[in-house]
């Protein structure tokens, strides 16, 4: 949004958050102390009054227009609290409009709906969950909801895909929780036996499952079980000819808009908001969320590793794009919230 004409930003990021310590760091104008362990957050939750007066002085101080929340977190509240007491409204981007299986305690802490309905404007990413907002009843009493899309996420070192003739290679990436279908995975995998001709990697974070103890099993499968930092995707995307994602539900996904950027094939489950995401596209393949569908869409992906790689997308230029229809949908909102405010103040000073 910076680069666009006469659009000014400030950012405001999580002292302590990955991103902030690569090589191509944003500028953070305002690191936020935040908290990195369990009794971590209790001591920031406790420090909230104290902390409440800086964060206030901090929002007079740069002023803004608008806020924006890239992603609700669980210190949400103090930001909020300080730009209602400053009269300054603010937009979220809605990433999920409800838990997805066994996430319905992150949606409690996070009191997302909460925070959501003082938004001024929301900008889901997908028409699924757009929907899913609207049934909820937001957008409503003058709030604006304007559906958006999840851009490509690019990263300048991601070779072309490999050459043909060498062994396929099927990546899984991502969170190893239950709504993501690794057991559709393994039961898919298990269908098309040990002579299948492809290897298979499964990297992420999340708790032990009988699904991982399935995958491990088989034979040709790895599975890293770990936290993987953002300098390690590009060797990920690198070492993948195309990506699975067997989700049982989804939102849109990170994972999908790595994948296009990289040029990779995709084959993902025909739920939520994937098909939005990935229908039309060459490389993007679409399948039910069953076993035997997805080892039918797996014979599929491997048949289209060999095909001339696909044309880079210009992810940047999207996520322009994208920052321009969120300035339009803003600039309504930014409209409102001055004729609510500044009329009361000039009453007040007896101007006209």
């Amino acid at each position: 949004m910076g680069e666009l004409p006469g659009c000014a930003v400030t950012l405001s990021l999580a002292a302590g958050a990955e991103i902030l310590s690569t090589p191509d760091a944003p500028v953070c104008q305002w690191p936020e102390p935040t908290y990195e362990s369990g009794l971590g957050f209790v001591a920031q939750r406790l420090a909230g009054p104290l902390v409440a007066a800086r964060t206030l002085a901090n929002v007079r101080r740069e002023r803004p227009d608008i806020a924006i929340c890239a992603m609700p977190a669980l210190l949400d509240g103090r930001m909020v609290s300080a730009l209602r007491r400053a009269g300054i409204p603010f937009a979220a981007i809605v990433h999920d409009a409800a838990a997805h299986p066994g996430e319905g305690l992150n949606f409690r802490v996070l009191d997302q709906r909460r925070m959501l309905r003082q938004a001024s404007c929301l900008f889901p990413l997908t028409r699924h969950v757009e929907t899913g907002l609207l049934r909820q009843g937001f957008g409503r009493g003058g709030q604006v909801v304007s559906k958006l899309w999840h851009p490509p996420i690019g990263f300048d070192e991601v070779p072309p895909p490999r050459a043909p003739g060498a062994v396929p290679r099927i990546l899984y990436f991502g969170r190893l929780l239950p709504y993501k279908g690794l057991d559709l995975l393994a039961g898919a995998l298990e269908q098309m036996g040990p002579e299948r001709g492809f290897e298979v990697r499964i990297c992420g974070d999340g708790p032990a499952s009988r699904s991982l103890e399935r995958l491990r099993a088989l034979p040709g499968v790895t599975v890293e079980q770990r936290w993987f930092a953002d300098a390690e995707l590009p060797g990920l995307l690198e070492w993948a000819d195309g990506l699975v994602l067997p989700y049982r539900e989804a939102s849109q996904s990170g994972v999908a808009a790595l994948a296009i950027a990289a040029g990779r094939h995709v084959l993902a489950t025909n739920v939520g908001g994937l098909p939005e995401q990935l229908g039309g596209l060459a490389r993007g393949l679409l399948c039910d969320p069953e076993p035997g569908a997805i080892a039918a869409g797996l014979s599929r992906l491997v048949a289209r590793v060999g095909e001339p790689a696909a044309e880079r997308v210009d992810a940047a230029a999207d996520w322009r794009m994208m920052a321009g229809a969120m300035r339009e949908a803003l600039s309504g909102v930014m409209q409102d919230s001055a004729e609510m405010v500044y009329p009361k103040a000039l009453d007040a000073a007896g101007t006209v």
